[in-house]
């Protein structure tokens, strides 16, 4: 079957998958070699540089020998290895070492648990494509106020995790929905903790449309051209599948461990944490940690997240009418809806403007059609704007590009644009809280998304400039609520700070505009960690050794639960140099990206587990 051809499900057939090199991911998408070596060891706490360990070119030929005939057994793999790879004396030696039950140390050891990581990835990588399915189709997203330990889904996927970690041997725990956690045994009392989340963003009713026109259901995992969409196969289901395997692997291979491996699935991370937070409260923390929730080789800082919030009452204005009315002949804005969450940008925002009769809204309808060709060839020519009228009323919509409201540069936000095209159209709106609300976004904030038109941008040298990113326009009860996501680079003043200032700046903004408005800024603190240690040198290794990618330490827009542990830093699961789709509406998981987690969560847990330091 040719790979254009579009399938409800993930190839059933490892031969064909890995024939068409979607499963090799190391042979397909990744740069011939690898220019710097990697400090890494698994016996103390500076390592040598791995001169006789296994390379990104030699991992690809072992993945096409394993492809024609893989072993039943990792011991039989190993004896393939051996065979085929007969002129390789280091690789050999470190075989006939394990086989003979002695200790392993140094490259020896490197080598084992780099080559089970590949035995892992032909042995189960169909299984985790599985077990991926079966997770996106639990919608796992927060409904409503009611919190996500009381969601029928939240607990369904709990019965998942847990089936399958016991079905694995892994010791299960159910932390009240809060957290689940998955445990290996090591033999010491030392624990290592991998964390990362269940809980996804909403995917939207009306489901997905890819730029070819394929429809799509969000929570019915598709695979196309060798990617798998649906929501959470990015953010972050597919690091909890591919994490599982690594246990499972480690587990029925017996591989030795000198510290526990504890698995936390966290169930609140899109909303604010809240689960975490209750889960730190009642258990003692691992003293280092990796997160499964932002991108490789190894992310050593994180912005810091926060939300502008500002609400327009809906109530009316002195001596005029309610804000779903038309007066005299004034066209009046009744209902703008922009975003599902605060941390992503929409795919579409639409706004409903009623006109004093149907000859008044055939009018505004042709009149908006002008303007906004011409607002969106002023603008970038990367968005739409379509207007629709039915009876009295005109509906107005721009169609941008979703993103993750830490990569605004990935998206086109249709909130701000939307409200840039009312505000400046020089149409004579009636005076409410939707007027003054599109008037609060387009004086503020525009098309920019570093807080310029603010006057509060800012850039650090590491971890890039301030975002702030307009992704939430809706009415809430009795108010218009209109979100703006901030991610906070360390700058000259501390979160605290920066959140006075803007709120000052935007309070003499709407006294001035005789707007009524109340507003709250908050910003949580930024990460910074010192780029250096054994593990962090460890897993800087694996990422090169496997990929041939440069392997160096990065900062991300993005904000994850990391900053809630010690000594925690992310590993994965996103690629250097590649689109982020979480938070999108064309969400998806290369399958070959997919295959590369699965190797190298078996590598980093083997030699983690088992690292005489981690400082």
């Amino acid at each position: 079957m040719p790979m254009s051809t579009r399938t409800a499900t993930h190839a059933t057939s490892r031969q064909t998958a890995l024939a068409l090199g979607l499963a090799l991911g190391l042979g397909s998408a990744l740069p011939a070699s690898a220019d710097e070596p990697m400090a890494a060891d698994d016996t103390g706490k500076r390592a040598p540089q791995g001169e006789h360990t296994l390379k990104r070119a030699q991992l690809v030929s072992l993945i096409e020998q394993g492809r024609q005939e893989l072993a039943p057994d990792f011991n039989g793999f190993l004896t393939q290895v051996a065979e085929r790879n007969s002129q390789d004396t280091a690789v050999r030696a470190a075989i006939e070492q394990y086989q003979a039950g002695e200790t392993l140390e140094g490259d020896a050891f490197v080598n084992i648990y780099r080559l089970l990581g590949v035995y892992n990835r032909l042995q189960y990588g169909d299984d985790v494509q599985a077990l991926l399915k079966e997770m996106v189709a639990i919608p796992t997203a927060k409904v409503g106020e009611k919190p996500q330990f009381e969601n029928p889904e939240i607990a369904r996927f709990g019965e998942l995790i847990k089936a399958r970690a016991e079905a694995f041997g892994l010791t299960f725990r159910n932390v009240d929905n809060r957290v689940f956690e998955v445990e290996l045994e090591g033999t010491g009392d030392d624990v290592f903790g991998i964390l990362t989340h269940g809980d996804v963003v909403p995917a939207g009713e009306e489901g997905w449309t890819l730029d070819d026109g394929t429809h799509l259901d969000p929570f019915a995992m598709t695979e196309i051209d060798g990617k798998l969409y649906g929501r959470g196969t990015e953010d972050d289901k597919a690091s909890i599948a591919a994490a599982l395997y690594a246990m499972k692997s480690l587990k029925e291979n017996e591989v030795p461990l000198k510290r526990t491996i504890r698995l936390m699935i966290e169930t609140t991370e899109e909303t604010g944490g809240d689960g975490f937070k209750y889960y730190k409260a009642r258990n003692d923390l691992p003293e280092y940690n990796i997160v499964l929730d932002s991108g490789y080789p190894a992310i050593t800082a994180e912005n810091g997240f926060g939300t502008i919030d500002a609400h327009f009452p809906l109530t009316p204005k002195a001596g005029e009418a309610s804000s779903d009315q038309a007066v005299d002949a004034l066209p009046t804005i009744t209902n703008f809806q922009g975003g599902l969450a605060t941390n992503q940008i929409p795919e579409r925002s639409t706004a409903t403007l009623h006109a004093a009769d149907a000859a008044g809204a055939k009018a505004l309808s042709h009149k908006l059609e002008t303007l906004g060709s011409r607002y969106v060839k002023e603008h970038g020519q990367d968005f739409s704007v379509a207007s629709e009228v039915e009876g009295e009323e005109v509906s107005v919509t721009v169609t941008g590009k979703s993103a993750h409201s830490s990569a605004p540069a990935n998206g086109v936000n249709p909130v701000t644009r939307l409200a840039g095209l009312l505000a400046t159209s020089g149409i004579d709106f009636h005076d409410n809280a939707y007027e003054d609300a599109i008037h609060y976004l387009n004086d503020n904030y525009g098309l920019d998304y570093h807080g310029k038109q603010l006057g509060i941008a800012y850039s650090h040298d590491f971890m890039g400039p301030l975002k702030v990113t307009p992704t939430f326009f809706a009415r809430e009860d009795d108010a218009l609520r209109v979100a703006v996501n901030v991610r906070a680079p360390a700058g000259e003043k501390s979160p605290e700070e920066l959140s006075q200032t803007i709120q000052d700046k935007l309070s003499a903004y709407a006294s001035e505009q005789g707007m009524d408005m109340t507003l709250n800024v908050e910003i949580r603190d930024w990460m910074l960690r010192d780029p250096s240690g054994a593990w962090l040198q460890t897993l800087l290794n694996i990422f090169g050794d496997t990929t041939g990618m440069k392997a160096e330490p990065r900062s991300s827009a993005g904000s994850t639960t990391a900053k809630l542990l010690p000594n925690a830093i992310n590993f994965g699961p996103s690629m250097p140099s590649e689109t982020y789709t979480g938070h999108t509406s064309e969400e998806f998981k290369r399958v070959d990206n997919l295959m590369l987690d699965i190797q190298m969560f078996t590598e980093m847990m083997a030699r983690i587990g088992n690292q005489d330091s981690l400082k």
